[in-house]
């Protein structure tokens, strides 16, 4: 029972995937998915996958999924992000807080964030472009994909 179970599962799995998606397209949703989804801004990356995928008519499981699997590196990435944005603008170190009013704090994090941001913007479209240029040729090998070489 349980057998069957998986084998209908992987087909659907496999229809999922297809979705009338070439395998470059699977690889461009799935690179931008996860490049939105190390967006250092909590929240907004869900519905900017969501945004993108209907404009482009990428498949939207999809985007979302690598969407979901890149939100730890989304945290775990935000002060590398923010220390590279710092260096981009030559920020130099950030003054110490410990005394500070909520309104310097509040102003020192969104400084913080602009430099997060800043780096992703740059790193982003590269990221993407490797991405999918290393993603293309695994996906073609998966039989699933075989028959959606046309889009």
């Amino acid at each position: 029972m349980m057998g069957k179970w998986l084998t209908n599962a992987n087909v659907q799995l496999a229809a999922w995937l297809r979705m009338g998606i070439s395998p470059q397209r699977l690889a461009l949703t799935l690179a931008l998915g996860f490049a939105i989804g190390c967006l250092p801004i909590v929240g907004l990356p869900t519905a900017l996958c969501a945004v993108v995928a209907l404009r482009f008519g990428l498949n939207v499981p999809v985007i979302q999924a690598a969407n979901y699997v890149a939100m730890p590196f989304q945290l775990a990435l935000f002060l590398p992000l923010s220390r590279f944005g710092g260096w981009m603008f030559s920020a130099g170190r950030q003054p110490q807080l410990q005394h500070a009013s909520a309104l310097q704090m509040i102003f020192a994090s969104g400084h913080v964030a602009s430099h997060a941001l800043a780096a992703w913007l740059v790193i982003a479209g590269p990221m993407v472009v490797l991405m999918t240029v290393a993603l293309t040729p695994l996906l073609e090998r998966m039989p699933v994909l075989a028959t959606s070489r046309a889009k």
